[in-house]
């Protein structure tokens, strides 16, 4: 039989790669088991500790009466399409607008020092307020302006105060992922005939989208637990259902609902953050013990 009439099927590990193969099963089975004991160990003693509280049975009864929440938890699912409504919004107009602050922010010659100065300007400015402040100023303050055709609905205010929130937070992650393109793709695009803005669209900024794409999905995380404050305009978010559930029956089981309806769209995003992240090279593929 010669060495190409060998089908994969014939092939058999050699006696060592048998070993290095059971070794690597063992210290993953030996991992599974201590990560396994450990864990137990460390859920006993916090059911050990809390349960013997004092204050335990009444925390029980207000923080962890499922049936009630159970009961009331339709008009939270109702309440948090709200939240999606203005997440999904939000998004859109943050990325169309970070995408021209990081271009303005990166744009070449003196004649654009203006530009780039006012872009610098605004995220310097909405990196550093607070997003609860911007509600408030946003939410109250253009109102009292009385200008013509100026929003007055607080649903609109409260996306005009995310935009311009995570605008500068988007913008920065753009601009990152613009610079680190290698030079020589926008030497060989320009080689080629492209103009300035041709290379920045088909050649630079594809680039910089993929690279940056994890960080992007982390924002987009933030945003949507983000949105729990717009309840501060009257907007009746997930967040005020249960605050107006709360103030009905005096059971902050309606809060822990309300957390857990955002860990269940938190958790699957952060997932696919993480997958995403992996399929880039930007962390190990493998998970460690």
């Amino acid at each position: 039989m010669t060495r190409a009439s060998i089908t994969r099927a014939d092939w058999q590990p050699s006696e060592r790669q048998q070993e290095r193969e059971r070794y690597r099963q063992g210290r993953t089975r030996r991992s599974l088991l201590i990560a396994t004991l450990s864990s137990a160990v460390v859920l006993a003693v916090v059911v050990l500790v809390v349960g013997s509280s004092t204050g335990w049975p009444r925390t029980r009864d207000n923080f962890f009466a499922f049936r009630v929440g159970w009961r009331d938890l339709p008009g939270l699912l109702s309440a948090l399409w709200v939240n999606v409504q203005i997440m999904i919004i939000a998004e859109v107009f943050i990325l169309v607008f970070a995408a021209i602050i990081a271009v303005l922010r990166t744009l070449q010659g003196p004649v654009f020092f203006p530009l780039r100065f006012l872009a610098a300007a605004y995220v310097d400015l909405f990196r550093g307020l607070p997003l609860l402040i911007v509600l408030y100023v946003v939410g109250f303050g253009l109102p009292s302006l009385r200008l013509q055709g100026a929003p007055t609905s607080p649903f609109v205010l409260c996306i005009i105060a995310l935009v311009l929130t995570y605008t500068a937070y988007v913008a920065e992650v753009f601009r990152a992922g613009i610079q680190s393109v290698h030079p020589s793709q926008r030497a060989s695009a320009r080689a080629l005939g492209l103009t300035y803005a041709q290379t920045l669209r088909h050649v630079v900024f594809p680039q910089a989208v993929r690279r940056v794409l994890p960080p992007l999905l982390n924002d987009f995380v933030s945003l949507q637990k983000d949105t729990s404050l717009v309840s501060v305009l009257g907007v009746a978010e997930i967040v005020l259902t249960a605050e107006n559930q709360v103030s009905r029956d005096f059971k902050f089981v309606h809060y822990v609902m309300a957390a857990l309806v955002f860990v269940a769209l938190t958790v699957p995003l952060a997932r696919l953050t993480d997958w995403i992240a992996r399929r880039q090279g930007w962390t190990n593929s493998g998970v460690i013990l």
